[in-house]
């Protein structure tokens, strides 16, 4: 769901003040860990008409907040007498700022290198984008970050973008993803507008391009990319790439973009130790206010997830939401219930995902990693590729051939949208979990 912008026509009242009676009445309603979870972080954005525009700090905030309490806070808002009788989230103002941003691509400005939590696998990573930060073009140029989703490659591009904007606000600076890369190239091309294109990604100081593997298999873009590329390079601008894997394994990419992508440093990032995972389940849990029932719940959790910190967050954001809605703490016994304890990848195989999927959604496992677009086998092959990806040490090209051959962007795709769908759907967080446990205890079923 794509958030609408903030209105720049706001209702004459001090919408401050409305919100904080609104708040109350919320406050009053619901359990506290509730409201402080998901209430307290919300912020009033503007009015018009008879909508009430809000803000969230995070996307995970914003969409559970709109899926689950909208209705809520419309009611709450309702007894305050006012004409405002609708809630929607918005974008926060200057979220399309261009030093920010490329493509529509918003920066989460809590993608800080403050709040980026350090650990072995991600030491390097982390020094390299802050010296390119504090000094563009004069360390490594290109810098090229690199390893699985949800490392942490995107908090470290943004982090840069973002140092860039409070720092050096004079330079020209743009954050875009390989994706909007290339949409706003196809764009460009069928507006005649390729040279407003250029302009944009040309005339820079630093470019920052999230998910380069994403120009694979298309000729137009990267031929768009290699010249965009070596205009910033020849200028001294600097580049900054991120990608799933090491350039010389983009083998669709043009054999002269991935030499490009090595003239400078290169750097892996590993998913983060149990220390690592300790530290950001602490942070997270202080941000949000959360009491822990006992002492070992936290390293209950860590153990329980360990492939990367996006998985653990939205592990931790599960927990949250079955503590807030069963009113129950945050404990090592409620964590045991909500996330299965993973095993390791060598003892769960591609094919018993598949079968164990393929179950739990009724149909065939040849439907399943079929052509077939029809909603159940799409959404059955969705969450078992990301099943497989999570649980096993397959490569992004290795799943999608045992996924009908597809490519890896397709895979990377469906990855997302599961990532995304765990956040914002319960039903769908809980049918993964429970796929997921049938996969540790084949004897429990998928059902």
């Amino acid at each position: 769901m794509v958030a609408n912008r903030v209105p720049d026509d706001p209702l004459n009242q001090d919408l401050d003040a409305l919100w904080r009676a609104t708040q109350k009445r919320l406050r009053a309603s619901v359990p506290e860990s509730t409201y402080r979870i998901w209430f307290e972080p919300l912020n009033v954005a503007g009015a018009a008409g008879d909508t009430l525009y809000l803000t969230a700090p995070e996307e995970r905030v914003r969409a559970w907040a709109e899926r689950r309490y909208a209705s809520l806070i419309a009611e709450a808002l309702a007894d305050s007498g006012t004409p405002l009788c609708r809630v929607s989230f918005a974008l926060p103002r200057g979220g399309d700022k261009d030093t920010a941003a490329g493509g529509g691509v918003q920066l989460n400005p809590q993608y800080t290198f403050d709040r980026f939590v350090i650990g072995p696998g991600n030491r390097l990573a982390h020094g390299a984008a802050l010296a390119v930060a504090e000094a563009p073009s004069e360390a490594y140029n290109p810098l090229f970050l690199h390893g699985p989703p949800g490392l942490g490659k995107t908090h470290l591009l943004a982090a840069i973008a973002n140092y860039l904007d409070a720092n050096a606000p004079a330079l020209s600076v743009r954050y875009a993803t390989a994706e909007s890369f290339t949409n706003e190239f196809v764009a460009a091309l069928k507006s005649a507008g390729a040279e407003g294109f250029k302009a944009r990604y040309r005339d820079l100081d630093v470019l920052l391009i999230d998910d380069v593997q994403f120009l694979e298999g298309k000729p137009a873009t990267e031929e768009e990319f290699f010249h965009t590329f070596n205009a910033l390079y020849e200028s001294g601008s600097q580049l900054v790439l991120s990608a799933d894997r090491i350039p010389s394994e983009l083998s669709t990419l043009a054999s002269r973009l991935r030499d490009r992508f090595e003239w400078g440093l290169t750097v892996a990032m590993d998913p983060p130790n149990l220390t690592t995972r300790l530290t950001v389940l602490r942070r997270l849990v202080e941000e949000a206010g959360v009491e822990i029932a006992d002492t070992g719940a936290l390293s209950e959790l860590a153990h329980r997830i360990d492939a990367n910190v996006r998985q653990l967050t939205g592990a931790l954001t599960r927990v949250l939401a079955h503590a807030s809605l069963m009113a129950r703490p945050l404990s090592s016994e409620l964590i045991a219930e909500v996330i299965p304890r993973t095993r390791t990848a060598a003892a769960t195989s591609a094919e018993e995902i598949q079968q164990r999927v393929a179950e739990g959604y009724g149909i065939s496992r040849a439907e399943l990693v079929g052509s077939s677009r029809a909603a159940t086998p799409l959404r059955a092959r969705q969450v078992a590729i990301y099943l497989t990806r999570e649980l096993t040490d397959l490569s992004l090209p290795q799943i999608g051939r045992l996924y009908g051959g597809r490519d890896h962007s397709t895979v990377l795709n469906s990855l997302r949208r599961v990532e995304a769908g765990i956040g914002a759907d319960t039903e769908l967080a809980a049918r993964v979990d429970e796929l997921r446990g049938a996969i540790h205890n084949p004897t429990r079923g998928a059902a």
